[in-house]
């Protein structure tokens, strides 16, 4: 790959991913060009950029996809360099070469690289060929049903069907039944042709109870290849990752350096230059497996970039411009322990759905070895386009004790307001005794929390008090003659709880239903921060009024309240859910149901795709479906009715 000089990049990507490119362009004296859908004509990436250029509209395949818009705003703006970022176009050869034929630089892998390692199928038949271990199963050209069910006979259970181009969890079914196969082979090719244009599978044994655990490779034009330690990726959720560190607590130094050696033979076999990292399982016994290679930067890469005291950006623009790697293998130096979160816009309670909304309030941490990838402002839609990824935290510790108690401090000091995120979720698994001992393997999630979503614990009552006097008007109830009582219906999701508010010069008390009363005072707002003081304690939390709705958030969780007196009364008492609605913006994939069905709660209705994903709209209670509001290929907003039930 010829090399060149080269002063201003474009950066193909959008979000916290291009805002993390441009700094470390900046700091080396680059200039840098946005690239902006419609819905992110104010984004942060488009406003930090020195130039912007709108591409289209919101959906992906109408803007970022769109490889000669991507070039057009090259050439107004002078651009020579073209990043990739990661996700859209930048495992894709076919742009790759159109930016290398248009004579712009391109900051990445050869695309013949990209091409040999972007096929699951077809890179593990080299990584045999090269003697790299790989996991038993079937990546064979005849994709005809019956032989993948033939083979899946052969593979055994349990077997993982994954589609063979792409990745981030699309087109990936586990089946531990043999009656689960074919739906299993169907959902995934419908996924992957969805996703990838390409319906083309692989199967292989799954392997029980492993590690996620990957090596960061780089390469450089004159046939040096290093790599730079592991990370642990293996808290996942639908495949996706949740929480990476670095380096493993399952990986001492022997083992290091023996998949470190598999990782650059990998690289080696197709003449790697740039970035990239290589994926392996690790069984319980020690004996690890070829995943694939991704040949891009990664999501995780800060957690290696934290113990490793290196910018990997920076390497990749050097490499670009045609500069031999910085260092050898030798002086490679890992110290210390990172731990990252991928902080998304989700409902962990609602089986991990994607969430939409408007951030309208915004605090992220700061501290001591704390670092925060963005793309975040306030005024910012969260609409249902893009991956739901708001933000990724990290920490950094001279120990892993150490990381993981910043992160999660950092994390109870994060405030988002306006868009539900799994930020709790997050410090749930941090502190789960399995995570906190370094034994988190692949089934954690599934083990732990369950694949249905995660229960959400009972709000604490000292914030159920708190929300009543903030929103039944503090220091309203009393006058010269004296105390005054007011009662306050508060609505949490679909519970009301009636509470009496009791205020007087010298302070309130809060009775909840059932008689426990807190005396209840504030002591000083700044910003976002209160301060209260509930029975000689005081505590903070982060508050923020979004119309009628008041967000309070603290270390357990995120809780959103209405005052809703006016509606009447209904204390302690819960909702009978009747319908299921759109959790947010997509397309109809298929309506399960029909008018008179009974269903139970859970089972599903309708199947919602949306921020590239496939998503399972489930009964909210046992019922007859009494209508059906949609059909397949309806285009629905966030909150659209889509099936209403009766009782049986």
């Amino acid at each position: 790959m010829m090399a060149r000089a080269f002063s201003k990049i474009l950066v193909a990507n959008r979000g916290e991913i291009a805002v993390r490119v441009m700094r470390t362009a900046r700091a080396l004296g680059y200039r840098s060009v946005a690239v902006a859908s419609e819905a992110d004509r104010d984004a942060l990436h488009a406003r930090f950029a020195d130039e912007t250029v709108e591409i289209g509209p919101p959906p992906a395949a109408q803007s970022y996809l769109v490889v000669e818009r991507i070039l057009e705003a090259a050439s107004r703006t002078g651009a020579d360099a073209i990043h990739p970022g990661y996700g859209f176009l930048s495992e894709n050869a076919d742009f790759a070469e159109a930016v290398i034929a248009a004579g712009l630089v391109w900051i990445g892998p050869t695309p013949a690289s990209i091409r040999m390692m972007g096929d699951k199928a077809s890179s593990k038949r080299l990584m045999l060929e090269r003697g790299v271990p790989c996991i038993p199963g079937y990546q064979g050209h005849d994709q005809d049903h019956e032989t993948l069910m033939q083979e899946a006979e052969r593979i055994g259970r349990p077997l993982m069907v994954k589609a063979s181009a792409g990745g981030g969890g699309k087109g990936m079914r586990l089946v531990h039944e043999g009656e689960a196969v074919a739906e299993a082979i169907a959902a995934a090719r419908s996924e992957a042709r969805s996703s990838f244009g390409s319906d083309h599978l692989i199967l292989e044994r799954a392997v029980v109870n492993a590690r996620h655990v990957e090596i960061q490779v780089f390469g450089d034009g004159h046939g040096n290849i290093l790599h730079l330690g592991e990370r642990d990726c293996s808290v996942q959720r639908r495949h996706q990752k949740v929480i990476e560190e670095a380096p493993s607590p399952a990986v001492d130094a022997a083992l290091r350096e023996r998949m470190g050696q598999a990782a650059v033979a990998a690289a080696r076999a197709v003449e790697y230059v740039g970035a990239g990292t290589v994926e392996f399982l690790l069984a319980a016994d020690g004996a690890f497996y070829f995943l694939e290679m991704n040949t891009r930067l990664q999501v995780e890469h800060p957690v290696t970039e934290s113990i490793t005291g290196l910018d990997l950006v920076a390497w990749q623009l050097r490499v670009a411009a045609g500069e031999p790697l910085p260092i050898s293998q030798d002086e490679v130096r890992l110290a210390g322990a990172a731990i990252e979160v991928r902080l998304y816009a989700e409902s962990p309670a609602a089986g991990f759905l994607p969430r939409t909304g408007r951030i309208e309030r915004l605090r992220l941490p700061q501290g001591e070895g704390i670092r925060v990838d963005h793309g975040l402002r306030e005024g910012m839609e969260i609409g249902a386009s893009y991956d739901p990824m708001l933000a990724k935290v990290v920490a950094y510790g001279a120990t892993r004790d150490e990381a993981l108690r910043r992160l999660a401090r950092a994390l109870e000091d994060c405030f988002i307001a306006g868009c539900e995120t799994n930020r709790a979720f997050l410090i749930t698994c941090l502190q789960d005794p399995v995570f906190a001992s370094g034994a988190a393997t692949t089934a954690f999630i599934g083990e732990r929390f369950g694949d249905a979503g995660v229960e959400e614990p009972p709000t604490p009552p000292e914030l159920v008090a708190l929300a009543a006097l903030l929103l039944g008007g503090q220091g309203r109830g009393w006058a010269s003659t004296g105390a005054r009582k007011a009662q306050v219906i508060l609505r949490e999701g679909d519970t009301r709880t009636a509470v009496d508010v009791q205020s007087s010069a010298e302070g309130s008390t809060v009775t909840l239903p059932g008689g426990q009363a807190f005396r209840i005072n504030i002591v000083a707002r700044d910003g976002c921060d209160l301060r209260f003081r509930c029975d000689g304690v005081e505590r903070t939390c982060r508050h923020a009024m979004v119309g009628r709705d008041l967000h309070l958030s603290s270390a357990v969780g995120d809780h959103v309240f209405t005052n809703d007196t006016l509606a009447g009364a209904g204390g302690g008492e819960t909702e009978r859910k009747s319908s299921s609605r759109a959790p947010m913006s997509g397309v109809v994939q298929a309506v399960l149901v029909s008018e008179g069905d009974t269903v139970s709660r859970g089972q599903p209705m309708a199947i919602l795709e949306a921020m590239k994903m496939e998503h399972r709209i489930a009964a909210p209670r046992d019922g007859v479906v009494s209508r059906v509001h949609v059909t397949a290929g309806d285009q629905v907003a966030t909150r659209a009715l889509l099936v209403e039930l009766a009782d049986e």
